[in-house]
């Protein structure tokens, strides 16, 4: 099978390496992407440009930030693209239902797509959750790991469903922590809230660890936070608190892509007067 990433950033290239190691030629486009982009991409084939790469690969699958995927699918959908289209991204459910309506009237299949976990290093770390009709089908291609594809229902939605619950906890409480932390370095507590949440019994090193992991992807998770919020008004819940999140992420967006962000840096970043607004 031949299968199409759009884009090889770091979990797209884990998604991209899966489906090679399960047996299928695995293809990107070149067109507009970063040095970065060719570097993950090394190894898969150059369709060049997304109308190839829409001639050539009967599955498509989509891993992308939220706020770019939408647009994503509507410029597959603008070639009359003809197969089945993975949406693997952090978006709210409605608003898979309403992008599936879009490209299945256009004679698409749509298969709903969550990812839960960081990029891997072996396998059982990360998985990739799947729904819709054609999930099964799409499942049998990301077989080999190191990512666990596994499929939830038939429903478009219920994946994302589940990954922006997941995400709504994990994500969130690293953008509490920030924000705690930070609060308590203002006042001149934070040594005395370390000791304190020492003694209950939390991981100092596993909580600065999350934070520091989080820094260099916090522009992504900013709309993610959104996303969250949607997710959780449409069920009745109040979406407030990753909106704030999604705010506390959008003051780290200056740690895109580095490679070893300091706490000091992270927490003065959030707590700096010009933030205070």
């Amino acid at each position: 099978m031949k299968i199409g990433i759009l884009h090889p950033g770091a979990m797209g290239a884990a998604v991209a390496a899966t489906a090679s190691n399960s047996g299928c030629e695995v293809y990107w486009v070149s067109e507009g992407r970063s040095q970065r982009t060719f570097q993950r991409a090394e190894g898969l084939q150059d369709a060049r440009t997304l109308k190839v790469l829409c001639e050539l690969c009967p599955v498509i699958v989509s891993i992308c930030p939220p706020e770019f995927a939408e647009p994503l699918a509507e410029q597959v959908r603008s070639t009359r693209f003809l197969g089945t289209f993975l949406d693997a991204n952090a978006l709210a459910p409605e608003r898979k239902v309403r992008m599936a309506a879009r490209m299945e009237a256009a004679g698409i299949r749509f298969v709903d797509g969550g990812v839960i976990g960081l990029p891997p290093a072996g396998p059982g770390e990360t998985w990739l959750i799947l729904s819709g009709m054609a999930a099964p089908d799409v499942a049998g291609y990301f077989s080999s790991g190191p990512i666990t594809a596994e499929v939830i229902g038939t429903e478009v939605g219920r994946a994302s469903a589940l990954k922006m619950c997941f995400a709504a906890h994990n994500k969130g409480l690293i953008a509490l922590r920030s924000a705690v932390l930070a609060t308590a370095q203002h006042y001149g507590v934070l040594e005395d809230l370390k000791q304190q949440w020492t003694r209950r019994g939390l991981s100092l090193n596993t909580i600065e660890r999350e934070i520091q992991r989080a820094a260099p992807k916090a522009w992504r998770w900013a709309p993610e936070m959104r996303e969250i919020a949607a997710t959780l008004e449409a069920a009745g819940m109040p979406p407030e608190f990753h909106f704030a999140a999604a705010e506390i992420y959008s003051r780290l967006r200056e740690f895109k892509d580095t490679d070893d962000a300091k706490m000091a840096d992270i927490l003065g970043k959030l707590a700096s007067a010009d933030q205070a607004s």
